[in-house]
């Protein structure tokens, strides 16, 4: 591909004239999370009553997106999200925001096999450098199938956008249509949430499985960042991370020595993701730095790669899981409150790991409606997705402990579970159990669950 030293300034246009070029009927893409443009968003909700029919493709959004913000009916914008962040899940429950479910990791797959050619893609991305390319910044997941698959390929320039080391992780001027100057503002940022007891609980039995040189996957939410502050004080050395989503938990490892890849197989000496998304200070340490390495899905979701390192291990948390082990952790019955993202790809990756390990993390119990209630049971939710099947669980744990399903028959899967269940529904549990045959009354444990 020819290289162009300098800008061309045809390509210079305002985000009014972007939003000129949408008609009714098109379907957009705004990638993902951080990717996603701002002020092409607002010129385009400020066209809502001149369009119709007109469908997003994203995921992740990690602000109010102008253009639901002006159709709050869904009359003339439709949204279409890989994944749900908090914000789309309200979308969804108002009617105005679908879910796509895919594995992240086949995600550019569905692109070139499933959909036509995309009408208008708009992405974030740092001005050019001296040889034509807009880095992605902190996301690439699927960005390089988009400008591929692009009719019409338009980028808005932001100086907040950090510049991040990757594979593939950017657009060359010779491939776009189009410039808008953004407005330079701050990348959203997402606070880790509190970590409660239980969290720290069920954080201390993980880290202490982890060995010298493991490759973590880690998840977001109060227990991920548990483990990632018990593993910080635990001795651990040679960390290395091969991961979908870059946190806030796993860049405090990295810069306090504990994280160096210097045992990975695959990328050694790098810490490998697809987004990161967290605070102002994971973004200063992402930027220009050549020990990040910013890579599609198609790379870091897969089991092929993923299983290329020795020791990956996997965390991941879910909402629910029945007694034979299917993890529910997407929905709340028919409602759906995130996505499949990178679960499923990544139990599989890390059991085909030389000593890899997967665990699946739940709090015994939650609140609703002001009653307790069990997370693990006997039958999901009515509508619950099963996120991972009960043959790709390898450890669940809860804070009464860890146990590992695979080669576990169901009625010792049904013991294992119980054992980790709150002691006030382990006896309901148990003679669920028993009246559906789960155990039976004549069932000989061979060896005790662990």
């Amino acid at each position: 591909m020819p290289l162009r030293p300098t800008l061309a300034p045809a390509k210079k246009i305002s985000a009014a004239q972007a939003a000129s070029l949408v008609n009714s009927g098109f379907w957009i893409d705004y990638g993902g999370t951080l990717s996603q443009p701002d002020v092409f968003d607002r010129a385009l909700a400020a066209r809502v009553n001149e369009l119709s029919n007109v469908s997003f493709r994203s995921s992740l959004a990690a602000k109010p997106r102008a253009v639901l913000e002006a159709d709050p009916e869904g009359q003339h914008f439709h949204w279409f999200a890989w994944h749900f962040s908090a914000y789309e899940r309200k979308k969804a429950d108002a009617g105005i925001c679908y879910h796509l479910p895919p594995n992240l990791g086949e995600i550019n797959d569905y692109y070139r096999r499933y959909f036509d050619p995309i009408d208008v893609v708009v992405l974030k991305v740092r001005p050019a450098d001296a040889s034509g390319f807009f880095n992605f910044g902190p996301t690439n997941g699927w960005l390089r199938t988009l400008v591929e698959r692009a009719r019409i390929m338009i980028v808005e320039t932001s100086t907040a956008v950090p510049y991040v080391h990757g594979r593939e992780n950017g657009v060359h001027i010779s491939e776009v249509d189009y410039i808008i100057e953004g407005d330079n503002e701050p990348l959203p940022e997402l606070k880790s949430p509190p970590i409660s007891d239980v969290d720290r609980a069920i954080a201390g039995l993980i880290a202490g499985e982890v060995e010298d040189g493991a490759c973590l996957q880690i998840g977001i939410g109060g227990m991920p960042n548990a483990v990632c502050s018990l593993l910080r004080d635990s001795g651990a050395k040679d960390l290395g991370v091969h991961t979908e989503m870059l946190t806030d938990g796993l860049i405090e490892l990295y810069r306090a020595g504990v994280v160096t890849g210097a045992r990975k197989q695959l990328d050694p000496g790098k810490v490998v993701f697809t987004f990161a998304w967290g605070t102002q200070p994971l973004y200063d340490t992402l930027d220009g730095n050549p020990d990040m390495l910013c890579c599609g899905t198609e790379y870091t979701n897969l089991p092929h790669f993923i299983m290329q390192n020795d020791k990956v291990f996997s965390i991941n948390n879910t909402t629910q899981i029945d007694l034979q082990g299917q993890a529910a952790s997407e929905s709340d019955g028919h409602r759906q409150i995130s996505g499949t993202g990178g679960q499923l790809q990544y139990a599989r990756g890390a059991y085909a790991s030389k000593g890899g390990k997967s665990f699946m993390c739940l709090s015994s119990l939650f609140q609703k409606n002001g009653v307790r209630r069990s997370r693990i049971v006997l039958n999901l939710t009515p509508g619950n997705i099963v996120t991972t099947p009960r043959t790709d669980i390898m450890y669940v744990a809860t804070e009464y402990g860890v146990v590992n399903l695979k080669g576990k028959s169901i009625p010792e899967r049904a013991r294992a579970m119980i054992a980790l269940a709150h002691p006030d529904f382990r006896e309901a549990l148990e003679r669920d159990a028993f009246e559906n045959r789960l155990i039976p009354r004549n069932h000989y444990l061979a060896r005790t669950p662990g």
